[in-house]
């Protein structure tokens, strides 16, 4: 076993080379300017909290007005290849409640009607039984998506309580993800055409939706689901807090991404049932992930099943969620290690974001650091941005010192 992991490093080391060879010669100057500004290393200033929140929600708002669709979506990404992408209705889903938590946070009524924008075109794309499609709002086969439906399950919950008007769209959405459940609590029948086929733990962060779509319709049966989903995907946790079919496309090495989701979606099975199983599962997880944590707040891309280090990249994106995702166990527990471990990776995911610089990039998160990192790779992420908003929102509430200095 020790000898294959040694000969699986070697060839994606490789596979790394060959990359970079080729990048130096095709990358467009953007792309290669960022590049050589990441292998210099992360800058030693820390720009602080309050500066990047106001600098990541300006990125998610222009994202919203440069999406190629033009359509009140958020755009899915800004490629330093291939510029601005069309609107992904997955992420718009969860966006859309980051911009009213924002708009309370800062005073800044305009997120609002952003946020409201963004129901409302959710609402026009919802598909005939009620779910919704994967990918981009261009993006072919266009077919509902259990995974997707979830996610924007959760804006529309955030819509119908801060403007009313959307409850049956909400309904129709719960509805589909109850009525296609398998009897053991996995979903199976509307995979995603865009990852590999196989069950997925994280779809925890499905049930998550539905545990709020239960706090608006207690009567109909969406958190016996949600539960029913997460005890399904704790049968197979390990004792170590591992889930091992938790990832897009490599199970044996998962994205730092989808174990953040799963785990999110167990702390969302207690929050909402206060079965103390679902506590022990939960930090099960978490104590996995501290265990990887650098001195610098890195965590690894990927991983592997002992929560050792698969790749020598960080993905941005997975760091922030796993960031929030221990503030809300250091609330839960009053454990403080949790929140110094999520200040630590806060910390190094805002000195990755740049706070000067042409829109397009000032206030982006990339998918990598460094930026060719296998994970959205030469991309700025619009789930990234949100991830590290929704974290540093949670630490300036728990930390008054950092919120003071906000604005």
């Amino acid at each position: 076993m020790f000898k294959q992991l040694q000969m699986e490093r070697m060839k994606q080391a490789l596979w790394w080379r060959i990359g970079e060879v080729r990048d130096q010669l095709l990358l467009p100057a953007e792309a290669s300017a960022e590049r050589r500004r990441d292998r210099a290393g992360l800058p030693a200033h820390d720009p602080g909290s309050g500066p990047v929140l106001s600098a990541l929600m300006d990125w998610l708002s222009c994202a919203q007005d440069q999406s190629l669709s033009r359509d009140g979506g958020v755009a899915r990404d800004y490629s330093l290849i291939h510029g601005w992408a069309s609107s992904y209705p997955e992420t718009t889903g969860y966006i859309l409640p980051t911009f009213l938590d924002y708009a309370e946070f800062s005073g800044r009524p305009e997120m609002r009607e952003r946020a409201r924008r963004m129901a409302d075109w959710l609402v026009r794309i919802q598909l005939p039984g009620g779910g919704f499609q994967g990918g981009k709002i261009d993006a072919t086969p266009r077919v509902p998506v259990t995974f997707n439906t979830g996610q924007i399950l959760l804006g529309l919950v955030a819509a119908e309580t801060a403007f009313g008007g959307y409850r049956e769209a909400l309904h129709r959405a719960a509805d589909w993800l109850v009525e296609t459940q398998d009897s053991d609590g996995c979903w199976r029948k509307h995979p995603t055409p865009f990852a590999a086929p196989g069950e997925k733990e994280y779809e925890t962060h499905v049930a998550w939706g539905l545990f709020e779509a239960a706090r608006i319709e207690p009567q109909r049966g969406y958190g016996d689901a949600g539960l029913a989903n997460v005890r399904w995907a704790l049968e197979s946790q390990a004792a170590n807090g591992w889930f091992s079919k938790c990832c897009l496309d490599q199970p044996a090495r998962p994205l730092t991404h989808t174990l953040a989701y799963a785990l999110r979606g167990v702390i969302e099975a207690y929050r909402f049932s206060e079965d103390r199983p679902f506590l022990d599962a939960a930090r099960r997880t978490a104590d996995g992930l501290l265990s990887t944590l650098g001195s610098d707040g890195t965590l690894p891309g990927q991983m592997l099943p002992d929560w050792s280090p698969a790749v020598d990249w960080v993905c941005l994106t997975g760091t922030a969620q796993v960031a929030h995702c221990w503030l809300l166990l250091s609330q839960l527990t009053g454990e403080a290690r949790y929140a110094q471990a999520a200040a630590k990776a806060n910390q190094f995911v805002r000195r990755a974001v740049r706070i000067d610089g042409p829109p397009q990039v000032r206030g982006g998160v990339k998918g990598s650091f460094p930026v060719n990192g296998d994970y959205g790779k030469y991309e700025y992420l619009s789930w990234a941005a949100k991830f590290l908003a929704d974290s540093l929102m949670l630490e300036m509430r728990l930390a008054p010192a950092a919120s003071a200095s906000y604005g």
